[in-house]
């Protein structure tokens, strides 16, 4: 992934974390009760953070080059879509199976996390 790449995506998702947080204050109150309402919130703070996190890697890139950043961004893209998506769709649907769902996301941050400092380490 280029850095120019990594930085669309990263814009992308802080638009639809805002869009998202603002549905949450606006409109999904009055369509679920308090507990989702919290669900909800929970899967925009943390899609938030995340965003924060790739767009903190495509800065990164400048200063250490491309080819290093691609797993933690893959690994943060992939825990928004298991952890926060889930929980989106626990807060609509909540159907039982998508409970075990979440820890992967939360286990694909935990590596992202962990992955970036890694490659940081690395760098020259």
């Amino acid at each position: 992934m280029t850095q120019k790449q990594v930085l669309l995506i990263a814009c992308i998702l802080g638009a639809l974390s805002v869009a998202l947080g603002a549905f949450a204050a606006h409109g999904l109150k009055k369509m679920v009760d308090a507990y989702y309402l919290e669900i909800f919130e929970k899967a925009v703070k943390y899609q938030f953070y995340h965003t924060f996190a790739i767009l903190a890697i495509g800065v990164l890139m400048n200063q250490f080059g491309n080819t290093n950043f691609n797993l933690p961004v893959y690994l943060f893209l992939a825990g928004i879509f298991f952890f926060s998506g889930s929980l989106y769709l626990m807060t609509f649907n909540q159907p039982k199976w998508v409970g075990p769902i979440t820890p992967i996301g939360g286990l694909c941050f935990i590596a992202g996390w962990l992955t970036l400092a890694w490659r940081v380490y690395q760098s020259k």
